[in-house]
């Protein structure tokens, strides 16, 4: 995907650990809340990744997908396998996932005045989205919500989102919460990024079905021990066969080359 993405003046160091090639930033909840103050305060749009296994065993086979997620202002370990990886490889992080951000952000943004922006999901899920979420957390400023019409990829790569971004502006909206699914979303929050449409871009994926209540909540303990997977598969196994049977082994492979490549050694170079 394209982006018209500027140089990076606070986004950051872009080190840490390479899964797939691609970067992941170390941080504990407590640092990725200093980190939006310090993004909120540089004055123009960044970007924020949200990766599980699926999206670095696609971006490790495709340069440009991966020079996009390079160049985010922030890649989080959505998944346990990808923060499991980035502690074998010598970084230890939290896992900060799309879903649980959405709760934090939401309660840490109420004090701020932080107004929200929704836009992904079919319709009834982009609309359900802000009403659970205010449920939870009173006070939550919602600025808008949109679910954009079904596009593929290539058809995604060719659209103009100036309307969005100057819908999303009008808005007065700070948090611009993406969920296309990647990764569609990558590139449509990177571009949205660029063009300003808000302060924090957060690509978040299927955080809205999680959220909005269309998908049932993966439990606790199936998350903690890294089978989200596990139940996802179980009640979509005709969609998801493909990504988890095959897209498991091959992000388990990869670690592997990254670690006979000096991953580990690199990473801690640079810490």
């Amino acid at each position: 995907m394209t982006s018209e993405r500027r140089d990076h003046t606070c986004g950051g160091s872009r080190t840490g650990p390479r899964v797939g090639g691609v970067r992941i930033d170390v941080l504990t909840w407590a640092s990725f809340l200093d980190r939006l103050t310090e993004l909120l305060a540089c004055g123009r749009g960044h970007v924020l990744h949200y990766l599980a296994a699926d999206p670095t065993v696609l971006a490790r086979g495709e340069p440009s997908y991966r020079d996009l997620l390079n160049r985010g202002d922030l890649n989080l370990a959505d998944g346990m396998p990808v923060a499991w990886a980035t502690r074998i490889l010598g970084a230890p992080t939290e896992r900060i996932s799309g879903i649980d951000s959405m709760g934090r952000v939401a309660r840490w943004g109420i004090g701020r005045d932080l107004a929200h922006f929704f836009y992904g999901g079919m319709e009834d899920v982009a609309a359900a989205v802000p009403v659970a979420l205010g449920n939870r957390f009173p006070g939550l400023r919602v600025a808008g919500f949109q679910s954009p019409p079904y596009r593929s990829l290539d058809e995604w790569r060719g659209a103009d989102l100036n309307d969005v971004a100057a819908r999303v502006r009008d808005s007065g909206a700070q948090a611009l919460w993406v969920g296309l699914g990647a990764p569609k979303q990558d590139g449509v929050g990177d571009r949205l990024a660029a063009l300003d449409a808000a302060p924090l871009v957060f690509s978040v994926g299927g955080a809205f079905e999680g959220v909005g209540g269309a998908r049932p909540a993966t439990p606790e303990w199936l998350r903690r021990a890294g089978l989200e997977w596990a139940h996802r598969l179980a009640r979509e196994p005709g969609r998801l066969w493909h990504r988890y049977l095959v897209g498991n082994p091959k992000f388990v492979a990869g670690l592997a080359a990254d670690l006979l490549r000096g991953e580990r050694s690199r990473t801690r170079r640079e810490r």
